[in-house]
């Protein structure tokens, strides 16, 4: 957005999705100033976005049409082909995981013509409309590189750590998830390397 001279400060955004990723870009979003709206198709999930002062909506075409900026962060599909018509004109979409999850672009692409406008940006247009579509519909969060830094050792340890729990056997069938236990074991060692 920048690379085109816009900017968030006091546009309209439209996050669908309010579990961590969403409800922690809803709230950076509002720190910059951004007029923030909240769908998500679970009513607890829009209680937490409303208590928390966000507007909400609970059908997603209502928050399409004021929003200069759309962002995808429901890990499930965001928007499907006949949402991208009601999208604003010149509206930003934008994800945080991958076009494949949030997007349903395959009838777009027939219906509209696109060209690259800028780094990372594609400009969707057809009779009466057009909208850009961020890094190609992937996480916008990859643009410059994800950088993690020591806390993905924290990820990596508890990895290691199922891993053995499912060497010794004698779990029942299902999900599993380390223990917090472990979890606090794993916090000590990294916190008494990476906290000096």
């Amino acid at each position: 957005m920048r690379s085109r001279g816009d900017i968030l400060h006091g546009r309209a955004a439209l996050v669908i999705g309010f579990g961590k990723l969403g409800s922690s870009i809803a709230r950076l979003l509002h720190a910059k100033g951004v007029r923030v709206t909240v769908h998500d198709i679970d009513p607890v999930r829009r209680t937490q976005a409303l208590s928390q002062g966000f507007a909400v909506v609970r059908e997603l075409e209502a928050g399409l049409e004021d929003a200069g900026l759309v962002l995808c962060a429901s890990g499930a599909l965001s928007l499907r082909n006949e949402a991208f018509g009601r999208l604003r004109n010149g509206a930003y979409v934008a994800t945080v995981t991958s076009s494949e999850d949030e997007l349903e672009l395959a009838g777009v692409n027939d219906v509209y013509e696109r060209a690259h406008v800028g780094p990372n940006v594609t400009r969707y247009l057809t009779t009466g409309h057009y909208f850009y579509l961020l890094n190609g519909g992937n996480a916008v969060n990859f643009i410059h590189g994800a950088s993690v830094g020591p806390f993905i050792y924290l990820v990596q340890a508890e990895i290691l750590a199922a891993s053995s729990e499912l060497a010794r056997g004698g779990l029942e069938p299902g999900m599993h998830e380390a223990g917090s236990a472990e979890r606090a074991a794993i916090a000590g060692i990294w916190l008494d390397y990476f906290n000096r």
